[in-house]
């Protein structure tokens, strides 16, 4: 066992376990909706990122076989190419080097996208999944926006539009905590993709979700800390 990478199937044990603990502390809540879809997520890019790893073997063959049509249509031309054998034949020289350099460029451009058709596909499957990710980061934010822990402090301050707070102190703190550990598992389910494509677009997506998830958890932290300042701790086990 090595703890230089992430493990794939720790992360998606883990994000098992907490969305067993969500569904048994707050269940049929939208917290929990929230936990199981971040558990079908992590699911889902566990099966991506095992494709990833794989080769293409299609988009291989069939670059392979483009690239020999290819080496073999250039080889003929030239073969067959004639040199200018005398005075006059040279002044067609320059339009000859003209014509062979662009073709060369528009070969080697070419050869490029076929050398990097895999990778691209690939690229495209990890930034999808990045994009679900970064949704859902959004999504755990707007659950806790409203777990406002001064319902602690002020009571009876109520208008007919504010949202139901009907959490204790433990609960609030629970609720909290879950929604940073879920931005956590987002953040750890996107530096997988990174650390099995090495792509200057996916380390973008990837850091972009990290820097996310960070800064609401930050946030969350904060409110943790107001409630544990507010009332002392109830013992729960859980």
């Amino acid at each position: 066992m090595t703890y230089r990478t992430l493990d794939a199937a720790a992360i998606l044990a883990t994000c098992e376990r907490l969305s067993a603990r969500i569904d048994e502390r707050f269940p049929e809540s939208g917290l929990s909706n929230v936990a199981r879809e971040l558990l079908e997520l992590s699911r889902e890019s566990r099966r991506r990122i095992d494709d990833i790893r794989k080769p293409v073997w299609p988009v291989r063959i069939g670059a392979g076989i483009v690239l020999v049509l290819i080496a073999a249509i250039a080889i003929g031309v030239a073969a067959t190419a004639k040199m200018p054998s005398t005075r006059i034949e040279l002044f067609s020289l320059l339009q000859f080097a003209e014509t062979a350099i662009n073709d060369m460029i528009f070969l080697g451009v070419a050869i490029f996208f076929l050398l990097t058709v895999e990778a691209r596909l690939k690229r495209r499957k990890a930034l999808r999944a990045l994009h679900q990710l970064r949704s859902i980061a959004h999504v755990i934010d707007m659950h806790q926006l409203t777990k406002d822990p001064e319902q602690l402090l002020s009571t009876g301050m109520t208008t007919s539009s504010s949202p139901e707070r009907m959490l204790s102190r433990f609960e609030l703190a629970r609720y909290l905590d879950y929604c940073s550990e879920m931005l956590s598992i987002v953040s750890k389910i996107a530096a997988l993709y990174l650390q099995y494509l090495d792509d200057a677009l996916v380390l973008g997506a990837a850091n972009d979700i990290q820097n996310l998830t960070s800064g609401l958890s930050s946030k969350i932290w904060q409110k943790i800390m107001i409630v544990d300042g507010v009332v002392p701790p109830e013992r729960d086990p859980s």
